[in-house]
C-alpha cells in the first residue's frame, strides 16, 4: 500500500505556477530593457556571450527540484507488514427517515436536526462497533457502508438532509430491507438496526420487512421522534399543505414501530427533547452478544522521502553548476542551440 504520511505539503504545489509567472515575466521585462538600446538583433551581437537557453535550462531544472522536495517533505511510504487485527464488536445499522415530516418542530431545532445531533454523540461513545447509515423518505439509499471509521460516520451524518431522497414519502420496509442486506458477511449473530423515524409509513409494509430481518437473525431497535399530538412541517417560511390548503401536521405513529421492534426480539423507544433514545438502545444492544471481527491493516510503512530528495539535491547541483553565459571550452559539443 502506498500512502503520503504528510498530504498537507501538497498545497506548497501552488507555488509552482506563481514561479512560472514571475519568470515569464522577468523574461519578458528584460527583452523591454534591451529594446530600448536598439535593434534586438544588434544588442544580441553586442553580447556574444550571453545564452537564454541556459537561463532557460536553469530555471527549469530548479523548477523539478522545487517539486521533488515538495513530494519528499509530503512522505511517500511502503506499506511493509501486514497485520491482522481482531476487534469484538457488533454491526450498527443507522436507518435514518429523511423525509419531509422529519422537518417538524415538535423538537428543537426539528426532528432531523435533533437526530443528526444525538447520532454524532452517539458515534462519539463507539470503540469496536462497526457502523453504517441509510437515509430514506419514499426512497432507501446507502449512506456510508459498514466501518469502523467513525470520523467519516460523523461527516456523512452532518450531510444528511431531505434532498438527499427525491421521492417524498416514508418507505419503512424499504429501508430496513436494505439496511439487512448491507451487513458484512462476517457479522452473522450481532447484527443490529436501528431505525429513527416518526412511524408514519406511506410506501409498503413495514411489518413483513421487519419479519425477513427477524429471520436473518438481525434485531431491529425503533426510535419515535415526535409527538403523538404532531407538528405542523416548516419548509424555509411556508407551511406544507394538503389538497384542501389546511396545514398538514405530522404526527408520531407508535404502533408501527412497536411492531417492528417486537417482531425481531429488539425494542421501543419513544425519543423526548432530553434524549433521542439511542444511548439507552446502545446499553441493550451492549447485551447482544458479540463478534469477533478480523481486518488486515498495514502496521509499518517504510519511508521513501530520501529517493525524491536525492534527486532534487542532484538537479540543484547540476543547476548550480550550469553557467548562466556560453562557456568558449564546450561550445565545440553544442549542448545547447546555437542562437542566431
Amino acid at each position: 500500500m502506498f500512502r503520503f504520511a504528510s498530504p498537507e505539503y501538497f498545497y506548497l504545489f501552488l507555488l509552482v505556477p506563481l514561479l512560472v509567472g514571475a519568470y515569464f515575466y522577468l523574461v519578458y521585462s528584460r527583452r523591454r530593457r534591451l529594446a530600448r538600446f536598439g535593434d534586438p538583433v544588434t544588442v544580441q551581437q553586442l553580447m556574444p556571450d550571453a545564452s537564454p537557453a541556459r537561463q532557460r535550462t536553469k530555471f527549469v531544472l530548479w523548477l523539478i527540484a522545487l517539486v521533488l522536495l515538495i513530494v519528499a517533505l509530503a512522505r511517500p511510504q511502503f506499506g511493509s507488514k501486514l497485520k491482522e487485527e481482531k476487534r469484538t464488536g457488533i454491526e450498527l445499522m443507522l436507518a435514518v427517515d429523511v423525509s419531509n415530516s422529519m422537518l417538524a418542530e415538535d423538537f428543537e431545532p426539528n426532528r432531523l436536526e435533533r437526530t443528526k445531533y444525538a447520532i454524532g454523540r452517539l458515534l462519539e461513545g463507539l470503540q469496536q462497533d462497526r457502523v453504517g447509515l441509510v437515509v430514506f423518505a419514499g426512497d432507501a439509499y446507502v449512506q456510508l457502508p459498514i466501518t469502523s471509521d467513525y470520523l467519516t460516520a460523523r461527516n456523512f451524518t452532518q450531510q444528511i438532509a431531505p434532498n438527499m431522497v427525491s421521492k417524498q414519502g416514508t418507505a419503512i420496509g424499504a429501508a430496513i430491507d436494505l439496511a439487512a442486506s448491507s451487513f458484512s458477511s462476517e457479522s452473522e449473530g450481532s447484527r443490529v438496526i436501528v431505525l429513527i423515524t416518526d412511524g408514519e409509513n406511506h410506501e409498503d409494509d413495514a411489518v413483513s420487512a421487519a419479519r425477513r430481518a427477524a429471520e436473518k437473525g438481525i434485531r431491529i431497535y425503533t426510535i419515535g421522534i415526535g409527538t403523538p399530538e404532531g407538528a405542523p412541517i416548516r419548509i424555509g417560511d411556508d407551511f406544507i399543505r394538503d389538497e384542501k390548503g389546511e396545514i398538514v401536521v405530522s404526527k408520531l405513529d407508535e404502533a408501527t414501530l412497536r411492531e417492528i421492534a417486537l417482531r425481531t426480539g429488539g425494542a421501543y423507544i419513544r425519543s423526548t427533547n432530553q434524549s433521542l433514545g439511542l444511548q439507552e438502545i446502545i446499553d441493550k444492544v451492549n447485551e447482544t452478544e458479540k463478534k469477533e471481527f478480523r481486518s488486515v491493516m498495514f502496521e509499518e510503512y517504510d519511508e521513501q522521502f530520501q529517493y525524491p530528495l536525492g534527486l532534487a539535491l542532484f538537479l540543484l547541483l547540476l543547476q548550480w553548476a550550469i553557467l548562466g553565459r556560453k562557456n568558449h571550452l564546450l561550445a565545440r559539443f553544442n549542448i545547447f542551440k546555437k542562437e542566431q
